[in-house]
């Protein structure tokens, strides 16, 4: 292991966006804590990611922080936050830190709170020369180089100070009182235990990662009259009109559980279904957490958040204008989604259904590749040089 990082016994992880985010992150921080005996690992993070962080058994603690260069803030006048965050962090005299960002996110702000609360092992992948705000610096070769997917990039990041793990899958606990509370819920509504149910999840907190309503209700349609399925239907409390829209034009039973569900009842839901119908947000990482076979309607806003090491459909329709990074389709038609058919979203679901093979999607997004990570950069040799 790196110098440093054997010796490391308070680690801080800073992952400062959602809950998917946070999710495709465990195996890293898996192989942080497992690298070392009485390693303590805390979590920086956004509320949302702390919300999920108390059910992953590798994180021990977790501290909420609103950073202001997360998108998600709101604005603020001052830097007091900024301030009291810096003296948390100073007083838990953390050992290293290693800062968790997708590629088209500067890692230099963490990096900075994380120097001035005197962390002295700071890792991160980084494009532009860090100078002294890095000590382990990974350059970054995404995407112009290799696009792998974010669980790999994590696992290369701390594996290039030596932390490595035999369990490359993502760390979810399914809270047994939540699951008792879920199946009575369930059962209630006339959906049995061991029952063939289906839960569609049709919100997305990003306007261009939303199939449209009307393609759901179709296939929520199909899902009940022809393949015999419960449909169960989540959402946030600010998604239940969504999902009374879709319900309403989906000419079939259901049951909404849409606002209705806190994190580890839905943690639980997602665990007990038989199969996941959802776009490419949250619950698609926490079916794929849990093992859950998942059917993810998948917009091309970038490629590397695939349902990770489970039975999946990644169904999407390839467009030139594919990778965006946009929250709203900055085209204007959407047809990376649009354009998958509701039959398709069935075919896919009938598929993992029937069959206990793997079943590969029928055709993934077409940038990732597998190459080797970079390596770590000697810091001590390039801090007089240029970047």
């Amino acid at each position: 292991m790196t110098a440093g990082w054997s010796e490391a016994r308070r680690v801080l992880c800073v992952r400062l966006d959602a809950l998917g985010d946070i999710l495709m992150t465990t195996p890293a921080i898996r192989a942080l804590k497992e690298s070392a005996t009485g390693r303590r690992v805390t979590l920086l993070t956004s509320p949302s990611g702390a919300a999920i962080a108390s059910l992953v058994p590798e994180i021990d603690d977790a501290m909420v922080y609103e950073a202001p260069w997360m998108k998600a803030t709101p604005p603020r006048q001052d830097s007091r936050h900024e301030q009291a965050i810096i003296e948390r962090l100073r007083e838990s005299r953390f050992d290293a830190a290693a800062i968790f960002t997708v590629y088209s996110q500067n890692p230099l702000p963490a990096a900075l709170l994380c120097h001035l609360a005197g962390i002295p092992r700071r890792l991160a992948h980084c494009r532009e020369n860090p100078y002294q705000l890095l000590t382990d610096w990974v350059p970054e070769t995404e995407p112009a180089a290799i696009v792998r997917h974010e669980v790999q990039r994590q696992l290369d990041l701390v594996g290039a100070v030596g932390c490595r793990t035999s369990n490359p899958g993502m760390s979810l606990r399914v809270d047994p009182a939540a699951s008792q509370r879920v199946s009575r819920m369930l059962s209630r509504a006339g959906v049995a235990a061991g029952s063939r149910f289906v839960v569609v999840h049709p919100g997305a907190s990003a306007p261009s990662r939303r199939y449209p309503a009307r393609g759901f209700a179709a296939a929520a349609r199909s899902l009940a009259l022809d393949l015999d399925c419960r449909v169960v239907l989540t959402g946030s409390e600010g998604e239940v009109p969504l999902v009374e829209e879709i319900r309403g034009a989906m000419g079939a039973p259901s049951l909404s559980l849409a606002g209705r569900l806190l994190l580890p009842e839905l943690v639980a839901l997602i665990d007990l279904a038989p199969l996941l119908v959802s776009n490419n947000t949250g619950p698609a990482h926490i079916a794929a957490a849990v093992g859950t076979p998942v059917v993810d309607l998948y917009a091309l806003t970038n490629p590397q958040h695939t349902p990770w090491r489970v039975r999946s459909r990644v169904l999407f329709h390839d467009v030139p204008c594919r990778y965006c990074y946009k929250s709203t389709c900055p085209a204007g038609h959407h047809e990376c989604l649009t354009r998958v058919p509701p039959s398709a979203i069935v075919e896919a679901a009938r598929e993992l259904l029937e069959s206990d093979a793997q079943a590969e999607p029928a055709a993934m997004p077409p940038m990732l590749a597998s190459r080797p990570p970079p390596a770590l950069l000697p810091m001590d040799s390039l801090r007089g040089g240029h970047a």
